[in-house]
């Protein structure tokens, strides 16, 4: 891969300051204060969070804790989504801090999956990366890893050691020199505006005659209204990592460089703020 090792390191320890505050109706002992952190944009809200509720169980009764979810303005955040992406589909346009609710009962079932331990995470980030390896080297470079190769890409972005990760990450993004780019782009497409989780279709990096494609080539054939035209005020934001890449940007730059540790490259399409 191309090594933009500045970009790679400031993707990874992005951070979005945020405060924990309990919900309201949750019956406490003592006045529950709020909690203060800096999220890691590349983790997982599960993973992360430890900290918070052993803020909050001090104040909560044994017999009134249940399993710990959040919500933001009244939308449930998914915690297999990542951190960066929840903010950047609910959030981005909002005054920092971040501010979340927690809640310890009345789990809404049907909007949130449960997540008992962090096996749970692990198991459905390694099912991502390999997806996402399917997409870009028919599975070769996962399968050709070890056990042990496996457990050091979890433990990266468990422990939040961007050297112990990308010492292992590097294998997934590179790919022979000839081909000029992955088979296909593992990405999604999250829209604020739509019941659809996400948009995700089979897209080349290369077109067939040599031509390298851009995010606006992506935009063009798989959500077309998020480009506008030059005589109209501009409607959306599409959103990488907090910040608006340029449409003529290479995909294939961007899937190696802005990618999330789970190797899809995770694009928010916002309503643009009004002025």
């Amino acid at each position: 891969m191309a090594d933009d090792k500045d970009v790679l390191r400031d993707v990874w320890f992005g951070r979005i300051p945020t405060c924990f505050t309990l919900y309201q109706d949750e019956i406490t002992e003592r006045e529950a204060e709020p909690f203060y952190l800096l999220l890691p944009r590349v983790s997982f809200l599960t993973l992360v969070t430890d900290k918070v509720k052993k803020h909050f169980l001090k104040v909560m009764k044994a017999e009134d804790v249940e399993e710990m979810w959040f919500d933001f303005e009244g939308t449930p955040l998914k915690w297999h989504y990542p951190i960066g992406l929840l903010f950047d589909l609910h959030a981005s346009n909002t005054a920092l801090p971040w501010s979340i609710t927690v809640h310890f009962k009345n789990f809404p079932e049907r909007d949130l999956l449960h997540c008992p331990s962090n096996s749970v995470i692990e198991a459905h980030f390694m099912s991502s990366i390999k997806e996402a390896d399917a997409l870009k080297h028919k599975s070769q470079v996962i399968n050709d890893m070890q056990k042990k190769d496996h457990k050091q890409l979890w433990m990266g972005l468990q422990n939040d050691k961007f050297d112990q990760f990308w010492a292992m990450n590097r294998k997934l993004m590179e790919y022979p020199t000839e081909e000029g780019g992955f088979r296909y782009i593992p990405f999604r497409i999250y829209l604020t505006m739509s019941d659809r989780p996400f948009i995700q279709k089979l897209f080349r990096p290369i077109s067939s005659d040599g031509y390298t494609h851009t995010l606006g080539d992506l935009l063009k054939e798989v959500y077309p209204v998020a480009i506008s035209s030059d005589d109209e005020s501009k409607r959306y934001q599409v959103v990488i990592h907090g910040i608006e890449p340029l449409l003529e940007t290479p995909l294939q730059w961007l899937s190696e460089h802005l990618s999330h540790p789970d190797n899809f490259l995770h694009i928010s399409v916002i309503p643009a703020p009004s002025d």
